[in-house]
């Protein structure tokens, strides 16, 4: 059973045995528009990206994955493409962390979303961070209820722990397109 996260909750994801891979599933829907001619104007898509900011122990960038850049340097992360409008049930845009084969160096990788076209999350609805394990089973879930006008979210820190690694929810509204404007915004969460 998957553990529900509210914001600034954090998980272990140490398991016995061992936990060597895990994906970040990230979904949501287009909000539906209110009376009558928001039913009839509303809908439509929103391009929402799905990306991470890889940091070492001293907060410094040593990589990132996104859209444009869709697996890591070390081959340890890869994001499996891009959706852009949100359409379908489940995820809507997955990363998969294989933590055996990322660097040393790296201690600490931000998770993000933001809105590529500029689109703020008024006209988001039902968002949420899914954290799998290596089987795909969910760790835990973290819905995203920060409506409002900012076009971007930090999701959450995947933090190094020695051999181990955690996962908090942050949830911290911001603004920025791409992963290239949030960087300055991740590095303060670390």
């Amino acid at each position: 059973m998957a553990i529900k996260l509210s914001k600034g909750q954090t998980i272990d994801l140490a398991k016995p045995g061992g936990l060597d891979k895990i994906s970040f599933g990230v979904g949501w829907d287009v909000a539906k528009g209110k009376g009558f001619l928001g039913s009839l104007f509303g809908g439509g898509s929103i391009d929402l990206d799905a990306s991470c900011i890889l940091f070492d122990s001293a907060g410094n960038r040593v990589d990132q994955v996104w859209w444009k850049q869709l697996e890591s340097q070390c081959g340890g992360i890869q994001h499996l493409g891009d959706n852009t409008t949100g359409e379908g049930d489940g995820d809507d845009e997955v990363i998969h962390v294989n933590l055996k084969k990322l660097k040393p160096e790296i201690n600490s990788i931000v998770l993000t979303v933001s809105s590529f076209q500029g689109q703020t999350f008024e006209k988001v609805e039902n968002a949420f961070c899914r954290v799998l394990d290596q089987s795909n089973k969910p760790l835990a879930t973290y819905n995203l209820s920060e409506q409002g006008q900012h076009t971007a979210i930090l999701l959450g820190v995947l933090k190094r722990k020695g051999s181990d690694w955690d996962f908090t929810a942050v949830g911290k509204a911001t603004n920025g397109r791409t992963i290239d404007d949030l960087q300055a915004e991740a590095k303060l969460i670390l």
